[in-house]
């Protein structure tokens, strides 16, 4: 089983892009990872070769790149990380969409997987109880002394 802590925060957003490109395409290609990540072709090949000997892909020279079921899985983790901190930035703590995005994918490599799961938790609280978010949100509203 491949550990979070193997991977560089490098490698799980090659293994996201591959994961969204495959979602759109069936497969990917080195060329479509590269623009995705907006890196150069070399680097896509040194980071494929690496998810490959851990047995997250299914890569081959110029051939199309597929996940295996372990880097599914492994994708999917990420992207529940991304997604539980944009979602807690947006609908939480009210930030801007576009800001909310990039913090998000600074912060999915580091986020623990209790921490995580308290967070889904309280942002199932918070769909059920959305007046306690309102009550917070006026409590948040910037003060003319700041």
């Amino acid at each position: 089983m491949i550990t979070k802590e193997v991977l560089s925060s490098s490698l799980e957003d090659y293994l996201e892009a591959i994961f969204h490109i495959v979602a759109q395409k069936q497969a990917a290609r080195g060329k479509d990872i590269a623009q995705r990540l907006g890196v150069n072709n070399s680097s896509v090949t040194g980071a494929l070769r690496v998810l490959a000997e851990k047995g997250l892909i299914n890569y081959a020279p110029y051939d199309i790149i597929t996940l295996t079921a372990e880097g599914k899985r492994v994708a999917k983790n990420i992207i529940q990380r991304h997604k539980a901190l944009h979602d807690f930035f947006v609908k939480v703590l009210f930030v801007d969409g576009e800001i909310a995005e990039r913090a998000a994918c600074n912060m999915e490599h580091a986020v623990p997987p209790e921490i995580l799961w308290r967070l889904t938790e309280f942002l199932k609280f918070i769909e059920r109880c959305p007046h306690c978010l309102e009550e917070f949100r006026q409590e948040q509203a910037p003060c003319d002394d700041e």
